[in-house]
C-alpha cells in the first residue's frame, strides 16, 4: 500500500476559490503520512515478531514434551529389566 498525500481545503469551498494548500499543509500532510507508514510498519514488525515468539515457544513446548516422554519410557525399560533380572529363572 503506497501511501498518497490527501489535498484538503483549509476554508470553505465558495466556488469561486481555488484549491490551494499552504506550505505548512503540505508539511502536515507529509509528516502525518510519515507517521502513519511508520505506524503501520512498527505494526507489521511487531505481528512478525509476536508469531515467531509464539512458534518459538510452540516448538520448545514439543521439545520439551518429547523429552519427558523419552524420560518415561526409559523408565519403563529400566524396570522391565530390573523385573526381568528379579524373576527365578526357569530351568
Amino acid at each position: 500500500m503506497t501511501p498518497t498525500l490527501l489535498l484538503t481545503r483549509s476554508r470553505p469551498d465558495t466556488g469561486q476559490m481555488k484549491d490551494r494548500l499552504s506550505k505548512a499543509e503540505i508539511n502536515k500532510d507529509a509528516l502525518q503520512e510519515t507517521v502513519e507508514a511508520g505506524a503501520q510498519t512498527v505494526g507489521q514488525v511487531m505481528s512478525i515478531i509476536t508469531r515467531a515468539i509464539r512458534d518459538v515457544t510452540k516448538e520448545i513446548g514439543g521439545f520439551a514434551t518429547d523429552a519427558f516422554e523419552i524420560r518415561e519410557g526409559v523408565r519403563k525399560a529400566k524396570s522391565e529389566l530390573s523385573d526381568a533380572d528379579e524373576a527365578p529363572a526357569d530351568s
